[in-house]
Parts: C-alpha cells; sequence; structure tokens
C-alpha cells in the first residue's frame, strides 16, 4: 500500500499545493516563494514576497462558519481593537471544498508572545459591545462530545472514560456561579493565537474559535497553558496581574478547567488520524488524566 503523506487539515501535501495554487490566483498573490509555518490542524504558509499569511481551513470547515470568522475580524478592524489584519481581498476564497483565507504578515522573533501580553486585549475583547451578527454560544461540553463522537482508534473502555468524565463534568459545571458578566470570547487564547507588533504590544490572532460567553473560560485557558506548557506559575501571575482578576482563585475553577483539558484531550484525540504523529501525546494526557495528574507537561500540538 502507498503511505501518503498527509498535509496540515487532513489532505495530502499534492492537494494542498493545489489548493494554495488556485486561491492564490483567485486573489491576484504571487505563491512561488510559499513556506509552511504550522499546521497541526489548518495549513497555515507564508508568502514571503507578498508579506502575506495564508490560511487554508481543514477539510470539513463549514464555509459560512469561515465567513462568520472574517466579518468578525473586519468588524474588529473597523473598532481599531488590536487583532492580526486580513488582507485587502474577498474572502474566504473556496477551492475544493476548502475554505482559503489570507492575512497581513507580522514578522516574529524567536520567543513568543508573553501571557502578560494577552491581558490588555484580551480584556478589551471581553468588554466588547456584541458584534452586529450573531456569534455562538460557548460550550466546551458540546465540543468534547462531539470529539468523542467522531474518535474512532480509541478502544471503548477509554472512550467510557472519557464520555463518563464529561458526565461528570457537566453535573459540576451546574453548580458553578460565574462571577464575570458575559462577553466576546477569543475561545483558545494562547501564547501563539497572539503576535507581536514591533512595538512592544501583541495583537490577537487565529479567531476560528470565537464564541459568546463567560471570559472565565478563556482565563482558565491561559491558566492552563502557562502550567501545562512550560510556561511557569510567575508567567500565569503577572497575566492575572495586568488582566486584574486571577481564575484559580474563584471556587469555579477546578471545574473549569477539568472541562477545558478535557475538551485539548479529545479535540487532539478526534485530529489523530490526520496527525498519527499526535498519539503519543494524546494517550500521555489520557494516562494522567486516570491519575489525576494536574502538573504533568504537556508537549505542543
Amino acid at each position: 500500500m502507498t503511505h501518503v503523506v498527509m498535509a496540515p487539515g487532513g489532505f495530502d501535501n499534492s492537494e494542498m499545493d493545489q489548493v494554495l495554487r488556485q486561491a492564490c490566483a483567485t486573489v491576484g498573490l504571487e505563491h512561488g516563494d510559499a513556506r509552511l509555518l504550522r499546521g497541526h490542524t489548518n495549513a497555515v504558509i507564508l508568502l514571503e514576497r507578498e508579506q502575506t499569511v495564508v490560511k487554508i481551513a481543514r477539510r470539513g470547515t463549514r464555509a459560512e462558519d469561515v465567513t462568520r470568522t472574517i466579518a468578525f475580524v473586519r468588524y474588529l478592524m473597523g473598532l481599531g481593537f488590536p487583532t492580526v489584519a486580513l488582507h485587502p481581498a474577498d474572502q474566504p476564497v473556496i477551492i475544493d471544498g476548502h475554505a482559503v483565507t489570507f492575512w497581513r504578515y507580522l514578522h516574529q522573533p524567536p520567543q513568543p508572545v508573553t501571557a502578560a501580553q494577552l491581558a490588555a486585549p484580551l480584556q478589551g475583547l471581553h468588554r466588547l459591545p456584541a458584534p452586529p451578527f450573531a456569534l455562538p454560544r460557548h460550550d466546551n461540553l458540546a465540543a468534547i462530545r462531539r470529539s468523542l463522537t467522531a474518535t474512532s482508534w480509541l478502544d471503548k473502555p477509554t472512550l467510557d472514560l472519557l464520555n463518563d468524565r464529561a458526565d461528570e463534568l457537566a453535573d459540576a459545571l451546574a453548580t458553578v456561579d460565574f462571577v464575570l458578566a458575559d462577553g466576546v470570547l477569543q475561545g483558545d487564547p494562547q501564547h501563539r493565537n497572539a503576535l507581536h507588533t514591533g512595538h512592544g504590544t501583541a495583537v490577537l490572532c487565529d479567531w476560528d474559535t470565537v464564541t459568546h460567553g463567560q471570559p472565565e473560560w478563556d482565563l482558565v485557558t491561559v491558566e492552563i497553558h502557562c502550567r501545562r506548557f512550560g510556561h511557569g506559575q510567575q508567567h500565569y501571575q503577572a497575566f492575572a496581574d495586568a488582566y486584574g482578576f486571577d481564575v484559580t482563585k474563584w471556587p469555579g475553577y477546578p471545574t473549569l478547567a477539568a472541562i477545558r483539558e478535557l475538551r485539548m484531550i479529545t479535540t487532539n484525540a478526534r485530529k489523530v488520524p490526520q496527525a498519527p504523529s499526535s498519539q503519543h501525546e494524546v494517550e500521555r494526557r489520557i494516562a494522567a488524566l486516570q491519575c489525576q495528574d494536574h502538573t504533568l507537561a504537556w508537549n505542543i500540538l
């Protein structure tokens, strides 16, 4: 059997190249020096001469969801909000079922944005008025259940374990009293979903997960990334001090942290067929969940 090398998004490299070529031709961009930047889920590609980043959505991503993301970023740009800017083209461009978007490139130093630099733009986002169109309601448990339903490579005892854990956490969530006012959420705020501007500040990016809901979900996501991915307690504390609210001191924190970590496990479990190299890390995380290890260092996927 021929082994097909999979590109980000679950399609092979030749298909990714074809989609890129056709999408760039549609908006009049040169793609000859294209270079893959990242892509566990989507393909994110730099066009060096054009100073433009192309994002090819994974197979199965609904075009209407990408269209909403583009509308939201245009809304942010109209407000002067610190977001990565769109390339001035009609988008998304749909090529063979893949939604393709184009973004302004910001050159990045080796070190990622710090958690403290996330605080101001994230707080500003949470206080924004609702955009003039509906955003989906933030629902981690629904996302967890969708991922488990779509995951076929895990054995039944492991799937039962994860489903039972989701049921337990749903019961616990029903008793949580949120204290911050509802607002717009980034959905996955973290060091890699923000970019340096070159002026000591940061802008948010990767708006695929934008929703409406309780800001505590965004804050617990930042804390998890600091704790699980080696940034450390001081890194997180600098964020909490700058934001003005320490989610770890709030009674609902253990429940939200457990739900968010379960989502980070199950989302990546669903993607294993398209990213086989991630299987070992998913299995590590599940093993830590079974023994209630809250300190295990996770590897970035």
